[in-house]
């Protein structure tokens, strides 16, 4: 057998999927992050309409049809107070492969790209792909990026760094002085910052906002995805933006490697984004009852946990051997250390679940820890 390259060896297989193949079937999932709501109807009504009509057999635009970008640069207006160009934005194959094409046109060899600790699994995993050197930085107490500690971080091989607001693992919002001080960081140092912003509606406490929109520079990129607003984890559609030559860059690898975002979900995908947003409030103010049902009972069962502003994770404090206890009784969370080497002693709940399921499982959390204390 040949080899393999150097870069792929130095990924591995996300540890949450590891967790969740390792449990058993009938085990509360509290370990993969995608909302347990359905896409809203007209969306999906959307997509069959769009294949009905024959309109989604074919390619599409390598940068999606002109309506969705239109309907995501109205997006980007009402929700950001962004004047976003729709020939500026690229339809991708979900939030990831926008990550994915931002580094790939902007890191070289040997670059590094600077991202939180604990962080969502693939800054790591893309930027060795893409070539570049990782370079996680740890958080603050409350679980949200000190734009001082970036700072502090960069070298003159720093290439780009991620800023994720609401945050996975963590749910931690980013205040808006946060957003302005890594904007500035952007532009004094000339480097680019790669917003994630898919769960920027998921927002309990405090408010998002985007650093595009504090940026004198063009040296924002923000990537965005209807698979958490609209619970459309398996349509594949997401996004990205920014000023046109980096546009022109990132479309040179979306076109290799994907030619153009999944036709049918491009028609639902706009018309999630420019119907009615009543399903995103109920979704979140569901997702906020649970968040307080979660936090409240770790804490009765003794386990320190800051308060998610946004999102829908929980990283608590945890003893050695919690997770696999949690995961024998049949209650799958995440290990810590599967999102960097700052979440070592703690472990991430995703609560996608009913209320009366979530006080189940903080049941037989209780007896796990039980037996490891």
């Amino acid at each position: 057998m040949t080899g393999f390259s150097s870069r792929v060896e130095q990924v591995s297989i996300s540890g949450i999927r590891e967790v969740f193949e390792a449990a058993g079937e009938d085990a509360i999932n509290l370990g993969l992050g995608q909302p347990d709501f359905p896409t809203p109807d007209h969306a999906r009504q959307a997509a069959v309409d769009a294949i009905h009509a024959g309109k989604a057999d074919g390619y599409t635009s390598n940068k999606g049809t002109r309506a969705l970008r239109e309907s995501i640069a109205e997006k980007h207006a009402r929700d950001n107070g962004l004047d976003v160009d729709p020939g500026d934005i690229i339809a991708t194959s979900g939030g990831s492969e926008a990550l994915h094409i931002a580094l790939e046109a902007h890191v070289d060899p040997g670059q590094e790209v600077i991202y939180p600790d604990p962080g969502f699994v693939s800054y790591e995993a893309l930027t060795h792909l893409a070539g570049g050197t990782p370079r996680p930085v740890p958080l603050r107490d409350d679980l949200t990026m000190d734009p001082t500690t970036v700072e502090e971080a960069m070298t003159d091989e720093t290439a780009a760094f991620v800023v994720n607001s609401p945050a996975n693992p963590t749910g931690a919002v980013q205040s808006p002085d946060d957003m302005r001080a890594f904007a500035r960081i952007a532009d004094e140092h000339d480097v680019l910052c790669i917003s994630d912003e898919v769960y920027e509606h998921i927002v309990f406490d405090g408010e998002h906002r985007s650093p595009a929109a504090f940026a004198r520079s063009d040296n924002v990129v923000v990537v965005n995805a209807c698979s958490k607003t609209y619970s459309m984890t398996g349509w594949r559609l997401g996004w990205v933006t920014g000023e046109t030559e980096r546009i022109e860059r990132m479309l040179r690898v979306h076109q290799y490697g994907q030619a153009c975002a999944s036709a049918p979900a491009q028609y639902a995908a706009e018309a999630a984004l420019s119907g009615p947003q009543g399903v995103v409030d109920e979704m979140v103010a569901a997702f906020e009852e649970r968040r307080d049902v979660l936090v409240d009972g770790l804490d009765d069962i003794g386990l320190e946990c800051p308060r998610p502003e946004g999102a829908f994770y929980a990283m608590p404090k945890v003893p050695d051997g919690f997770v696999d206890k949690c995961i024998e009784r049949g209650v799958v969370v995440v290990p810590g250390e599967a999102f960097g080497e700052h979440g070592a002693g703690h472990a991430r709940i995703s609560y996608p679940v009913d209320v009366e399921t979530l006080e189940e499982a903080l049941s037989i959390m209780n007896d796990a820890l039980a037996t490891v204390r």
